[in-house]
């Protein structure tokens, strides 16, 4: 097994890559960021659930959303990156898609959304931008 530099992207990666070839569920290795990142997707409609299964290793199962057979997730970008981290204050927290999509953060207070993280007066890095 390749040892990954960038575990958010993978799990980014392997959430799009699913939503492309419309397969109902897929598995990545867990982690505390990766399961916030799900409840995240989960809480704004872009996956129907994710779990946690444990076992050889503990792994986490996530089921895509679609609706007619088209996935709910169009697309989605990993902005900060291992070599480069990007950092948001308050008010440089981006609007996706006017509105329509999310933006992800990880704060002092936890992986939010960025309308979340507006209200609260946080800032933080921004992990992805979802639409």
């Amino acid at each position: 097994m390749a040892v990954l530099t960038d575990p958010i992207s993978d799990f980014l990666t392997r959430l799009k890559n699913a939503c492309r070839a419309g397969n109902e569920e897929f598995n990545a290795p867990h982690s505390k960021i990766k399961a916030d990142i799900a409840k995240i997707l989960q809480e704004e409609g872009y996956i129907w659930n994710y779990e946690v299964v444990t076992g050889d290793r503990t792994e986490i199962k996530v089921k895509p959303k679609f609706i007619d057979g088209r996935p709910v997730l169009t697309d989605l970008k990993r902005v900060s990156k291992p070599g480069r981290r990007t950092y948001v204050g308050t008010g440089e927290i981006p609007r996706v898609m006017s509105g329509l999509g999310i933006a992800i953060l990880s704060t002092s207070k936890g992986v939010m959304t960025g309308g979340t993280a507006k209200r609260n007066n946080l800032g933080g890095e921004l992990l992805a931008i979802v639409w």
